[in-house]
């Protein structure tokens, strides 16, 4: 069983950045491969990105990709989410999850454990 909790969402200005955290329990961290998925108000759960068990391999999605970034730590059991160059269309509900696997993937039903996510508001 692994606990994740986010942290670090907030309100934001257009064009500014923020970093998100996710805190996972458990043992063996980099066991599990890390992903992070966001969910608009009316919208669908979306992908964001993901993070292999040992850090080396990282996918985006399209509309993310040298506006954010994915790291982890797995000695502190925590992975972050970087993300600048803001727009409204950022807003959402931030959620990190993990798989069972250190093999990353963008598919959400890949993945095992939720945490309760943190929301992000970007004004303009």
């Amino acid at each position: 069983q692994v606990q994740l909790v986010e942290s670090g969402g907030g309100l934001v200005q257009a064009g500014g950045s923020l970093r998100l955290s996710c805190a996972a329990s458990g043992r063996t961290f980099s066991n599990y491969a890390m992903g992070w998925f966001r969910q608009a108000p009316g919208k669908e759960r979306e992908f964001v990105g993901t993070i292999s068990g040992g850090g080396g391999y990282t996918l985006y999605a399209d509309s993310m990709k040298g506006r954010f970034t994915i790291s982890r730590d797995n000695a502190k059991n925590t992975v972050w989410l970087q993300m600048s160059s803001l727009n409204r269309e950022d807003t959402a509900v931030y959620t990190c999850a993990a798989r069972t696997t250190p093999y990353s993937s963008a598919d959400k039903d890949a993945y095992a454990y939720w945490g309760q996510g943190t929301q992000v508001t970007v004004s303009s």
